[in-house]
């Protein structure tokens, strides 16, 4: 279980809430998983995270768009990588990661995960409405976002398909750091935190040339529980 803290503004904590994650994405990378108890921290103005602990209880991460360090808890520095997205040159899916590559992927993927939909209407984020999807019974409405370079994200451009409640039901995008294969990630299982609602079991898969999940290859899962501002 991971514990997640969301802050919105300079620092300000805003939600805490345990999280697990597995799938065969990260046997793929060479890496192990820990289910130790966690808490990530997010920021909601400004693209920050960080995760405790990382690799040790006494360790860290600490991650922006420009640098990813593990630190201790006393702030001193263990490792860092400047200018982190250029580490991930001629990465395919497979290729092995270390501890900082894991680091920058768990600390941009869960500040885009978790900011949803506050992020699209962040400055420099274009959306636009594209053509419907039919899902069984159900038409979903699909937004196309795309991000400038300064936002640390899977792809530039994603897709964000919503119910007719208006609910996150599915997020497509391009994982560019392990040779761009397209990603399907189901959402649901939604609680509410002060009046916000949020999915707490999200599923994401390969996807396949018609665009649908390939629901037999699983590559990470992530389960929330416990959520709540404060």
């Amino acid at each position: 279980m991971l514990t997640v803290a969301l802050p919105i503004g300079s620092g300000t904590r805003e939600s805490m809430r345990p999280l697990s994650a597995a799938g065969g994405f990260f046997a793929l990378k060479g890496l192990v998983q820990d289910s130790s108890p966690r808490r990530m921290t997010v920021w909601l103005h400004e693209e920050r995270s960080s995760v405790t602990p990382y690799g040790a209880a006494d360790q860290r991460t600490m991650f922006t768009p420009d640098r990813i360090a593990i630190e201790k808890l006393d702030g001193t520095l263990v490792a860092e990588r400047r200018a982190p997205r250029d580490s991930f040159s001629g990465h395919q899916m497979n290729t092995p990661w270390d501890p900082l590559h894991r680091a920058y992927f768990n600390g941009y993927a869960l500040w885009t995960y978790l900011t949803t939909p506050f992020l699209l209407a962040m400055n420099g984020v274009r959306v636009e409405e594209v053509e419907p999807w039919k899902e069984g019974s159900e038409m979903w409405r699909v937004l196309r976002a795309y991000f400038p370079g300064s936002i640390a994200t899977h792809s530039t451009a994603q897709d964000f398909y919503f119910g007719a409640d208006l609910i996150l039901r599915r997020h497509d995008y391009s994982l560019n750091i392990a040779g761009g294969f397209g990603g399907a990630q189901l959402t649901s299982e939604y609680c509410e935190a002060d009046g916000i609602r949020l999915p707490t079991r999200r599923r994401a898969y390969t996807r396949g040339p018609d665009r649908r999940p390939i629901l037999d290859m699983l590559m990470v899962s992530i389960d929330i529980s416990k959520v709540n501002f404060s």
